[in-house]
């Protein structure tokens, strides 16, 4: 167990609790800890963004980070609770497995997810990670990354297989393309055989929520025709992106 982690937590938590802000003669009074260890301690918060000191007191508060880690957990929880039944539709109607994605830096994490009734699927698990330049969903929130983000990416993206987009331009030209069609397509780019349909979720602010997509087997979905995917996932996502509040006429009105 990492005892300077816990010496940090207790801090941040005792900080956090408080109603007025804390100096560290009083925490190091209140915590098993000395005044020099505080002061460390509340200087790595204070430099990680977590915490913000007042020069003229020299007492510390919290910044609004925790509060913006705690919505995105509670986001992601909406999420799973608006897109289950709209999920289990897609995958009823297309007959594969369907994959509800959030982006985590250049990876893509499955936070649900319904299996296909097929004998033969694609293999996945909830929690279970992917690089995000090679599958559906990944290329569908990559799309809406700033081009910044974007340029680096494209120098260092790995190949898994001999689909996979490493080409810095092509890379590029490809998320420019998914930006106009609004869907993302992955043609065996991470493993060979398996094909998948993906697009965006917004919410009430009209910001990416995550991405809702379709994997199965490349001779099955050729032999049904992509373009057959295409239209069910693009429709699941706008009813989850409504379930969660986003009104497109109202945005684009408001603007």
């Amino acid at each position: 167990m990492d005892s300077t982690l816990l010496k940090g937590l207790s801090v941040l938590e005792r900080v956090a609790m408080s109603e007025e802000p804390r100096g560290v003669t009083e925490l190091a009074e209140e915590l098993p800890l000395t005044k020099s260890n505080v002061h460390r301690i509340l200087k790595t918060l204070e430099a990680a963004g977590y915490l913000t000191r007042d020069e003229t007191t020299r007492r510390y508060k919290l910044t609004l980070k925790l509060w913006e880690l705690g919505l995105n957990v509670v986001s992601k929880m909406d999420l799973r609770v608006q897109a289950s039944p709209w999920l289990k539709g897609l995958s009823e109607t297309t007959r594969e497995t369907v994959h509800l994605s959030v982006l985590d830096g250049d990876e893509v994490i499955y936070i649900d997810k319904v299996d296909s009734s097929e004998p033969i699927q694609a293999y996945s698990h909830v929690g279970g990670r992917a690089p995000a330049h090679c599958v559906a969903t990944g290329k569908a929130l990559l799309s809406c990354r700033p081009n910044a983000f974007l340029n680096d990416l494209s120098t260092r993206l790995k190949s898994y297989s001999e689909h996979t987009i490493t080409d810095p331009a092509r890379f590029l030209a490809e998320m420019e393309k998914i930006r106009k069609q609004g869907f993302a397509l992955n043609l065996g780019e991470w493993r060979e055989g398996v094909w998948g349909v993906a697009a965006l979720i917004r919410d009430a602010r009209g910001e990416v929520a995550g991405a809702v997509g379709i994997s199965g087997p490349s001779f099955r979905i050729k032999e049904r025709n992509v373009d057959n995917y295409i239209g069910p996932v693009m429709a699941a996502a706008e009813d989850i992106s409504s379930g969660l509040g986003y009104r497109k006429n109202l945005l684009v009105r408001s603007t």
